[in-house]
């Protein structure tokens, strides 16, 4: 049972802050959606709590201790990521087999099996493999080390839609068999929708959502109608983003709504998905050149 607590966590590049104010709980045994655009912040704030990065301010907790320079902390986490940390030449088996013996209780059966199921070479070199294979033998090897975090950044990445189906398939069995953290960020938000139980959303280095999955969709709601009765309707609701098609209108609210406020006939209301949520809480205008400049 292993919880991460974030207080007040800032990172600064040059000047540039690029998290501010960070306050998190990782809960144990919970499987957790860490989403946001590109350059938002998801994979520095990753780093840190995994002790490859520092804070500029704040603290980073596992089980009360600092990660900082903690080996005996950190020991209890491990993250899967896009950066290759393995050498070239050497060969998938051997990566395996190294692992397993940094890692006691590292399941071999379960890695024979995956190695099996996603038809990966163990005799080929590191360097040899496809990049979705490169994924896909990270992912094994982050299924089968016995810690009680295992954080997963950009887990599909380069797979095909039946690589990234078993993928999805043999977490949610992992999980079941040998309950963890997990920690999953990904930009394919519409296929761990049904898969994480919390969601966490950064945007802009700051922490604009965090809670339960399914809270967060009973306050996420789909309102079509004609314009005048819909805004009518909509008048005091916090409408993060609208869209009209023909003579209808849709407006994406998200919070509750006003539950003494009669819905007209003309007007339906219905759940959004959490990829459209995301979708109209992270969009912004973004002009691409000053007003001086010309192409």
């Amino acid at each position: 049972m292993t919880t991460i607590k974030i207080e007040h966590l800032n990172k600064h590049f040059h000047k540039h802050n690029v998290l501010n104010d960070i306050n998190l709980t990782f809960k144990p045994d919970r499987i957790y959606g860490l989403l946001g655009r590109n350059g938002a912040g998801k994979s520095t704030l990753l780093s840190i709590i995994t002790g490859l990065n520092f804070t500029s301010s704040g603290n980073v907790m596992i089980d009360g201790e600092s990660v900082n320079d903690n080996c005996g902390a950190l020991s209890d986490v491990f993250m899967m990521s896009e950066t290759n940390m393995y050498p070239d030449s050497m060969k998938v088996r051997d990566i395996i087999k190294n692992t397993a013996k940094l890692y006691y209780g590292f399941d071999k059966s379960l890695a024979n099996r995956l190695v099996r199921e996603f038809g990966v070479d163990i005799k080929t070199s590191f360097s040899k493999l496809s990049t979705g294979y490169h994924s896909i033998v990270k992912d094994i090897i982050a299924l089968c080390v016995p810690v009680n975090v295992v954080i997963f950044d950009e887990p599909t990445l380069g797979l095909d839609a039946n690589h990234r189906e078993l993928f999805y398939s043999e977490l949610i069995q992992s999980y079941s068999d040998r309950p963890r953290t997990m920690i999953i960020s990904t930009h394919l938000i519409d296929e761990i929708a049904n898969l994480v139980s919390d969601v966490v959303i950064i945007d802009d280095g700051r922490i604009i959502v965090d809670g339960e999955n399914e809270e967060l969709l009973k306050n996420a709601h789909e309102i079509t109608g004609p314009e005048n009765e819909l805004d009518a309707y909509c008048d005091g609701l916090n409408v993060i983003g609208s869209k009209k098609l023909a003579n209808l209108k849709t407006n994406y609210v998200y919070g509750q709504l006003n539950d003494d406020r009669k819905v007209p006939d003309t007007v339906s209301i219905n759940g959004m998905d959490l990829q459209t949520l995301f979708i109209y809480l992270t969009s912004r205008d973004e002009e691409l050149f000053d007003e001086e400049e010309t192409i």
